[in-house]
């Protein structure tokens, strides 16, 4: 991972309203593309999107653009909300997208998976899991039911990132009483995860 992937995003590093409108259609086809490995169904309801400097960059802009926001101080303000969902080098971050597409399911769903953001878990071979930290410094579930967004932090050590360089396998899961799913990611999943972490 180079140092670059991993500073946070300037104002300097965006585009202006007026550029992003005549560039907007190649950049979100280059994002889209990007986000592809990226984005994993972890059991039938539950997305998980592993964030980067390109997919975070790729929010801001959507978000200057929708509202409109062109001054300086507002377009730091969403710097400095998105800019935390940028990985490190010793992490990944996730964002937990909780679908059910029937309103009266979701309601009962979301009811019955308090917690499940803290039982997401990511396993190296030959490693324990690392289960997740979840939605820092914010609060996302109250005392009836869940959010159906979680923001997600998942620390590997120097070891982890080792393994995993080699020829270790990576499985995303969730274990929750009222959820249980795993998969093991594919090729393109562990490739472009990898490029996320400092390995030396």
């Amino acid at each position: 991972m180079s140092r670059l992937l991993a500073r946070p995003l300037m104002p300097q590093d965006l585009m202006s309203l007026e550029a992003y409108a005549r560039e907007r259609p190649a950049f979100r086809a280059q994002v889209i593309a990007h986000k592809q490995p990226r984005t994993i169904a972890v059991g039938p309801h539950s997305t998980w999107c592993f964030e980067d400097r390109l997919t975070i960059q790729y929010q801001i802009q959507e978000m200057l653009r929708v509202e409109r926001i062109f001054e300086a101080a507002a377009i730091q303000e969403e710097l400095d909300a998105y800019n935390p969902l940028i990985p490190d080098g010793s992490n990944w971050k996730v964002t937990l997208l909780l679908e059910y597409p029937d309103p009266e399911e979701r309601a009962r769903a979301l009811a019955s998976l308090k917690g499940v953001e803290s039982r997401c878990y990511v396993e190296i071979t030959g490693r324990p899991r690392i289960f997740a930290l979840a939605d820092e410094d914010l609060d996302r579930e109250n005392e009836e039911k869940t959010s159906s967004v979680h923001f997600l932090r998942f620390e590997l050590s120097e070891l982890e990132r080792t393994a995993l360089g080699g020829a270790a396998e990576l499985v995303l899961g969730i274990d929750h009483p009222n959820y249980q799913a795993q998969v093991v990611a594919s090729p393109a999943t562990r490739s472009a995860l990898l490029a996320d972490l400092a390995t030396h």
